[in-house]
């Protein structure tokens, strides 16, 4: 009986998997424009009314400002105006306008709170005239996540939860599972250096660690452009995520 039992949980498992799977890939989808990191994306990208989680990769200034433009450069490559919410008034607006996400297509509303902000979060998935939303979020639990993971589908609106880790915490803020359909975690890492002495532009470490019906990847990739866009910049390397490898991009 137990056997029996197992069988019928495991046939059902994987019956939703390839219902999830198929329905991640009918909906309509964001490309990055880099195959490499498009393949692995059911749908050949982002799923747009969806929920996306990003991070840095530790709790400084530095990773959170590289998570923060990793952001601003897929919201900028949506269409219409990006509501960005955000509960302290420490945004570099210029920074956001670098990454392609210019001034006059963003709203800002600053929330006194966390519970204020998700609130705001969830109004703007729900409103459907958005191209995207994003929020600097500190904690998100699994039921939030949910509720705005239903938001996004409901609004058909693309969602990103920026993940902000307090100073001193050092708490790992994917820690906690969450409805997000994707989870990105940024790294800063040197730039190529240039022919002539100067500032090369910044290369980023990205970690797909969580990927709806699709697989954990990293792409090692030249930082968004004046238009959002990423560009690989080494060559590529595929080796199993199981054995801890990695997946880095050839230049484009």
């Amino acid at each position: 009986m137990s056997a029996s039992v197992h069988a019928v949980v495991a046939d059902l498992r994987d019956r939703i998997r390839q219902f999830d799977g198929r329905a991640l890939r009918d909906r309509a989808v964001l490309p990055f424009g880099v195959p490499e990191i498009d393949d692995r994306l059911p749908g050949g990208g982002l799923a747009l009314a969806s929920l996306h989680e990003v991070c840095g990769s530790g709790n400084d200034a530095v990773e959170g400002a590289a998570a923060m433009l990793f952001a601003a450069g897929i919201a900028a490559r949506t269409k219409g105006q990006v509501l960005w919410c955000l509960t302290r008034p420490d945004l570099f607006a210029p920074a956001l306008a670098q990454a392609g996400l210019a001034p006059g297509r963003v709203l800002y509303v600053e929330a006194g709170d966390e519970k204020s902000l998700l609130l705001c979060f969830e109004e703007g998935l729900r409103h459907g005239g958005l191209g995207a939303v994003v929020a600097e979020v500190a904690r998100l639990s699994m039921t939030a996540s949910r509720r705005l993971q239903l938001a996004a589908e409901a609004g058909g609106t693309l969602g990103i939860a920026l993940r902000r880790v307090r100073q001193g915490r050092g708490a790992d803020a994917f820690a906690l599972p969450s409805a997000a359909v994707t989870r990105w975690r940024v790294s800063m890492r040197p730039s190529v250096p240039l022919a002539v002495p100067g500032i090369g532009r910044a290369r980023w470490l990205l970690e797909l660690t969580r990927c709806r019906a699709g697989e954990a990847a990293k792409f090692e990739v030249e930082a968004s452009d004046a238009e959002g866009r990423i560009a690989f910049s080494s060559r590529l390397a595929d080796r199993s995520p199981e054995t801890g490898a990695w997946r880095l991009g050839a230049s484009a």
